[in-house]
């Protein structure tokens, strides 16, 4: 019996007939979706030559081989056989916002289930699960996680490409009819393919993520009758998922949602899991990396934490280099003991130290890869992920660990819960710098989805373990950064440069999809170690102050000025931060000529970052107009300027009594108008606050 599922998540349903057998077909996905009271009983015919019964191609996770002749988003086989899936006594079950669907494939002894999830905040998330109910192997080629309708007409998408140090560049290019994919096969969430695209046709806006760190696929397909399937899933290595007789794969979750907003407040929402329930403020933190590298010694990190509490800094971490004989990239990765030449009296002087100025101790982590020249692969070269007869091919000299097995996993969660128990360690921050090549496991076969759960694994072990500890996700920079990961971590480095001018963009795209909060974002030394590019330490301080904010250099080279700077910053956002990170406050302007506009506001303040990254072209820049919710019956001024003085082309005395205040605007001028301010010199900025004098 035919029968229509509606799900709803916030502005948005996904209405689902569900036949007798075949695939459920998309009655209606987006805003104010409704289903047809015709349904079942007026289906499409099909075009001349066609098949002679009726075969939906707008349906949730299209299978080929009976008319469908699209883009199949489940195939698979049976040592050749039973290659073709029909399912069909398809049944429903609703528990609150979650709806699972049932359905089987006798023949082909394969049952299916779909779980949907409506939330309040607006997204919609899927996931698909088969098992494998015959009496042989099935070998499984691929499986959506699922799959969207969005309507015909011209489209636009927009995508995130890049590569290291110039992660999520917001690509935006005309979607053309036939099929678009994209594919990522690097083993990690990826620096240059994120599973994250918004598509914009027919007078539909929506994004689509997977939230899985391996690797991926996106595929959209073009309907014979112009619409168009958005497909999401895990992409298998050549007979990777083979399922016993029995098994079950369970696909990650695929989410979709109509905006930016929709997206940071599910993200906050539904997938951030935070040590006793809440997020408490985020710490200002000092990173030892680009300060000290490989040069670990206990009387200057000592001083780094003196200076670093007494600029205001919250939390000191110990980046790379504190085990094994690790003092260059070569070496010492898997040998997680603390370096006796380094460190004769253990790392606990320092962690002491560094708490007892009254900041958090984090410590650096790469677990998943080993060095060649190391103690464990002298011992266990066969634990790397390698395929046999090949060579092993070397990144950053490191290979991959199998963590698919126990005595792998065994043995990490063993050596961090050495040194996690026995100090007073609050934060983590897991790296991993590279990609996954011919990752194979003893028996010679794929690794590369079953390696992804097993980290996933060795994450929630570590969170179970320790469960007031908080976890970086770090990937040579913004390589690993998913709802997958962020369900079992809370903070993530956006990228590994620091040049607050490329952070512009790289903050930018980030923000599509991740709260400020927990992108993490530094002021570097200037040069920049990257990019040698000199900037002001107020234009590195504006970049970053909106985010997790850190500090990427040694706070012992700055001088007297410098520092005073440097902490007149950290304090104003420490002033500014709860407004900066309160849930649904933010807001965000496309880039306009350079110039980037972001903020946060509520009915006492409002929060603006003007910042221009290269030389306008236009002869001066538009007024600047917020979205600010509110009555437009008040009256607003200028409370304060960052810097005093910003870097402005020529300002004019008007101008000068705007930003001092002494002129009042509503909040409708605000919206409708907007600020005429002045022109600001290349790789400058500045933040306003507003303050409300006359109340509507």
């Amino acid at each position: 019996m035919s029968k229509i599922v509606v799900v709803a998540a916030g502005e948005i349903s996904l209405a689902l007939g569900l036949p007798e057998r075949g695939m459920p077909e998309i009655l209606g996905f987006g805003r104010n979706v409704h289903a047809p009271e015709f349904w079942p009983d007026v289906p499409r015919s099909s075009r001349v030559n066609g098949m002679d019964i009726d075969v939906p191609s707008n349906v949730l996770l299209p299978i080929g081989g009976l008319g469908f002749f699209g883009w199949p988003a489940i195939s698979g086989h049976r040592d050749g056989r039973s290659f073709i899936l029909d399912f069909g006594n398809w049944q429903s079950e609703e528990s609150g916002a979650v709806v699972l669907l049932k359905a089987e494939d006798a023949i082909a002894e394969i049952s299916l289930q779909v779980r949907i999830e409506g939330s309040a905040t607006g997204v919609l998330s899927i996931s698909t699960s088969l098992t494998n109910s015959g009496s042989s192997g099935y070998t499984l080629d691929r499986c959506m996680a699922a799959s969207f309708l969005m309507p015909a007409g011209a489209a636009e998408l927009t995508s995130f490409a890049g590569m290291w140090g110039r992660e999520f560049q917001t690509r935006r290019s005309p979607l053309a009819n036939g099929l678009w994919m994209q594919e990522s096969r690097r083993g990690r969430t990826s620096h240059d393919r994120f599973p994250i695209v918004f598509l914009d046709c027919g007078g539909e806006r929506m994004g689509f993520h997977l939230g899985w760190s391996g690797n991926h696929l996106v595929a959209i397909d073009t309907l014979d009758d112009g619409r168009r399937l958005v497909h999401l899933g895990e992409l298998f290595e050549p007979g990777e998922m083979r399922l016993a007789p029995g098994e079950t794969y369970d696909s990650p979750t695929a989410f979709a949602g109509p905006d930016r907003q929709a997206f940071i407040a599910f993200a906050r929402e539904s997938v951030l899991a935070w040590p006793g329930g809440k997020m408490r403020p985020r710490p200002v933190t000092l990173n030892t990396w680009e300060g000290n590298y490989f040069d670990h010694r206990m009387d200057s990190l000592k001083a780094q934490a003196d200076a670093a509490a007494a600029i205001g800094i919250e939390r000191f971490v110990l980046d790379d280099g504190w085990f094994g004989k690790r003092d260059d990239d070569t070496t010492s990765l898997g040998d997680w003991f603390i370096d006796a030449r380094k460190y004769p009296d253990g790392l606990k002087p320092l962690v002491d130290h560094v708490t007892s100025l009254g900041m958090e101790f984090g410590l650096w982590f790469e677990p998943e890869n080993v060095n060649p020249e190391s103690e464990l692969f002298r011992a266990h070269p066969d634990w790397a992920l390698q395929v046999k007869g090949r060579p092993l091919l070397l990144s950053r000299n490191q290979l991959v660990l199998d963590l698919t097995r126990r005595e792998v996993s065994d043995y990490l969660f063993e050596r961090m819960a050495a040194v996690l128990s026995t100090h007073a360690i609050s934060y983590i921050k897991w790296d991993m710098n590279r990609d996954l090549t011919h990752a194979g496991g003893v028996d010679g076969g794929a690794r590369i989805a079953r390696q992804t759960r097993a980290v996933y694994a060795l994450m929630d072990r570590i969170r179970q373990a320790f469960p007031a500890v908080e976890i970086e996700s770090c990937a040579s920079g913004g390589g690993r950064i998913d709802y997958g990961v962020l369900k079992r971590t809370h903070r993530v480095w956006t990228s590994d440069c620091t040049d607050a001018f490329e952070r512009l963009k790289i903050q930018d795209g980030a923000s599509q999809f991740v709260p400020p909060e927990i992108l993490g974002a530094h002021i570097a030394a200037s040069p920049n170690h990257q990019t040698g590019r000199r900037l002001s330490l107020s234009f590195r301080a504006l970049v970053a102050l909106a985010y997790h904010l850190g500090v990427e250099l040694n706070p012992l080279t700055l001088d007297a000025e410098e520092k005073q700077e440097l902490e007149g910053w950290i304090a104003l956002h420490k002033r500014l931060r709860p407004l900066l990170h309160a849930a649904g406050k933010q807001f965000r302007l496309p880039a306009l000529d350079g110039r980037y506009i972001w903020g946060a506001a509520d009915s006492e303040r409002i929060l603006a970052f003007i910042v221009q990254g290269p030389q306008m072209v236009g002869e001066q820049p538009a007024p600047v107009r917020l979205p600010i919710e509110g009555d437009g019956k008040g009256q607003w001024r200028v409370a304060a300027v960052h810097p005093a003085e910003p870097d402005f082309i020529r300002i004019s005395d008007g101008q000068r009594k705007l930003l001092s205040g002494e002129l009042t605007f509503s909040l409708d001028t605000l919206r409708q108008v907007g600020l005429p301010l002045p022109m600001l010199r290349p790789e400058s900025g500045l933040l306003l606050e507003l303050e409300p004098v006359i109340r509507g």
